[in-house]
């Protein structure tokens, strides 16, 4: 029988194959979601469709910073199997009330209560690829997911807008249920349970709860590969923006094409991106991630400096690299946590990840639309001067040619009592002599 190739080694797994289908059939479903809101806004709005959307957006991006620490600390105690069947029936059922809407407000009410579940299933279902997969298969298994996600990401909207076009645009989201439903499906035939730790006993409280909520981002910030790579996701997020915000009013406002190119450029970013993450998967283990994170800042800050005087031409081809950029930045991260944090504390840290990695975008999405509107002639150039001087104070800052020699090794949770004479350092006050206490620390390897 012919070897797959690398990056498709996962699917030789059949946890992760059925885990991955379900995935994939979610994001066939987030393509109807998104390109039928897109209609109904239209459909109620008219041209302050626009505005419609960018409010969904920020609801989306809100619920993802506030919520997704907490889901995976929810995702570190439970077992996982049954909190993303719980979020997918959820999604569903909310998915199926916007063929009834008539209000624009419900359309904000619908797309929060849709990302306060979405927030929940994403950073569990990403900390759970390094639960069911090999050392061996890991790095493919997170390269594959990505490819799949950037590769719909190009794909999807159009196939969405075509079946909306033949069903119509309330009825699409009926569809949008179904896919929720078999993926659904799938979940549940997961033989047994997805838990970190089958024989979980600590007690559920507020405070243990913040405290998990706080170890998620204590890790991120600890660990130094980590940190420069979620520093530099603030980078590609500040050129991802723009591309996303401004290509469509470079494209058909100073170019002056329509339509149809604009999709062309896109897709270049996002087959740019599907490349990458293809690439990755095969050859990823060889080369040390944080070089292709920084790699990936670079290519993504610079694809915009000269992109104000190109044509349609020059703007495919510096949207493809920024797309292999994005993803050069992005993988690698997701990487770096499964390879350096215990699978105990994954889904924590993953939450936090999400969080924060979101939190960027909250940030550099106003920054697009205010160069968009005040600068938009030079606003790629501009905006990738302010990445290239972001660059160089994180190269200072980080020395990142010091981070590729560092000693291999895992972020673990360890408990121990308060009243410990070995454990002499500062506690919370609400701590008694005899409260477990837990704290993160880092094995160093052999």
């Amino acid at each position: 029988m012919k070897q797959l190739p690398q990056w498709l080694q996962g699917l030789k797994n059949p946890l992760f194959a059925r885990l991955y289908l379900a995935q994939t059939i979610n994001l066939v479903g987030d393509s109807l979601t998104w390109v039928g809101l897109a209609l109904l806004a239209f459909e109620l709005a008219g041209e302050q469709a626009g505005t419609v959307l960018a409010g969904a957006l920020t609801l989306r991006v809100t619920a993802f910073v506030v919520l997704s620490p907490l889901a995976g600390a929810v995702a570190d105690r439970v077992d996982r199997k049954r909190l993303m069947v719980t979020t997918h029936l959820a999604r569903m059922v909310i998915i199926c009330l916007l063929p009834f809407v008539t209000q624009i407000w419900q359309i904000y009410a619908i797309v929060l209560s849709l990302n306060v579940f979405y927030a929940f299933f994403a950073p569990t279902y990403t900390a759970t690829i390094p639960l069911v997969t090999t050392e061996a298969e890991r790095s493919g298994a997170i390269a594959l997911s990505s490819a799949t996600y950037q590769l719909l990401g190009v794909l999807g909207p159009g196939l969405a807008g075509s079946i909306a076009a033949f069903v119509g645009t309330r009825q699409v989201f009926f569809l949008d249920g179904i896919t929720f439903l078999i993926a659904t499906i799938l979940i549940v035939t997961l033989p047994g349970q997805l838990m970190v730790n089958q024989h979980q006993k600590t007690a559920r409280t507020v405070n243990r709860t913040l405290e998990d909520i706080r170890l998620g981002t204590v890790c991120l910030f600890a660990d130094p590969p980590i940190r420069y790579a979620l520093i530099l996701q603030l980078v590609a997020a500040i050129a991802g923006a723009e591309i996303l915000v401004n290509t469509v009013g470079y494209v058909q406002g100073v170019l002056h094409f329509g339509k149809i190119e604009y999709g062309w450029v896109m897709a270049a970013f996002g087959i740019g991106a599907t490349v990458a993450s293809i690439g990755l998967g095969n050859f990823q283990q060889k080369v040390s991630p944080i070089l292709l994170t920084s790699i990936g800042a670079v290519l993504i800050t610079l694809a915009l400096l000269p992109a104000n005087l190109v044509n349609l031409g020059g703007l495919l081809v510096l949207w493809a690299i920024a797309g292999i950029g994005q993803t050069l930045v992005n993988v690698p991260t997701q990487t770096l946590i499964a390879d350096r944090v215990a699978v105990e504390v994954q889904g924590r840290v993953y939450g936090a990840h999400f969080a924060w990695s979101h939190l960027w975008w909250a940030l550099a999405y106003p920054l697009a639309g205010w160069m968009g509107s005040n600068s938009p002639t030079h606003n790629f150039f501009y905006t990738s001067l302010i990445g290239a001087g972001l660059l160089v104070l994180v190269y200072l800052a980080f020395k990142p040619w010091k981070l590729t020699d560092l000693q291999g090794g895992l972020w673990h949770e360890h408990e121990h009592l308060h009243d410990e004479e070995q454990h002499s350092h500062a506690h919370s006050p609400t701590l008694t002599p005899q409260s477990p206490h837990h704290h993160l620390h880092f094995h160093p390897e052999g």
